[in-house]
């Protein structure tokens, strides 16, 4: 069953206009190829069937006009929708096909574009259009590769006269996920938990650099209250 849609606008690629269409039953005429025209970079035809196997109804093929350079297996992957206008109305009824086929077998029947009182013939003359989106393959490509994802490192710290530590107090570096760490420890805090908490961070020696100075995921200045960790009973 062929779907069909209305829309306003005309169609972007190819319009033909078939006068005197009664004269194509008259001669038994069963096919019409139009001239060629350009749509996504490529030539095309469309090709009508009046009195073919289905001779109740109008068929529309599109066909590429040359495909000589082509490369070899190069395969053209495109969405091709035919318009007929409706000059009562003014608007235009299309069918898209892709390109499984690039065919609409039976676009509308000879009856109901026949008759006057529909918009579609109207002085014995008609008006066809096509539009072919060509799907080209450029998409952007991102590999994401994600090692260790499920592995967890631990690091315990043994820590010593923890009140006679310096306020900001470097710890020695240590290998986790084939990299090299250091922990910065403010015995009194920082930021935000200056005077109140002791704040830790991690820093990541490949780039020399504090990730919690920019981003708290890093790093935590809240981290534990002084009157908690100096609390013997705790």
């Amino acid at each position: 069953v062929t779907t069909l849609n209305t829309r306003e606008a005309p169609p972007a690629h190819f319009m033909i206009k078939i006068e005197s269409f009664n004269v194509l039953e008259k001669y038994g005429i069963k096919k019409y190829e139009t001239k060629e025209f350009v749509a996504g970079d490529y030539k095309w035809r469309l090709i009508f069937k009046f009195n073919g196997k289905d001779s109740d109804y109008i068929s529309v093929n599109l066909a590429m006009a040359d495909t000589t350079s082509l490369p070899t297996n190069r395969e053209v992957n495109a969405l091709f929708s035919v318009f007929l206008f409706n000059q009562i109305s003014g608007n235009y009824l299309s069918s898209t096909a892709t390109k499984s086929e690039w065919r609409i077998s039976k676009f509308m029947s000879r009856k109901v574009l026949s008759d006057p009182s529909n918009g579609y013939i109207i002085d014995d003359s008609c008006v066809f259009g096509a539009e072919v989106f060509v799907v080209k393959t450029e998409a952007v490509i991102e590999r994401v590769l994600l090692t260790n994802v499920n592995t967890y490192y631990n690091h315990a710290l043994e820590i010593s006269g923890f009140s006679q530590l310096p306020l900001r107090w470097v710890f020695e570096e240590f290998d986790a996920g084939r990299q090299k760490w250091k922990i910065l420890l403010y015995q009194k805090g920082n930021a935000e938990g200056t005077d109140s908490h002791v704040s830790i961070y991690l820093y990541y020696l490949v780039f020399s650099y504090w990730f919690s100075a920019s981003s708290s995921s890093w790093g935590r200045p809240v981290y534990i209250d002084l009157a908690t960790i100096s609390d013997p009973n705790k």
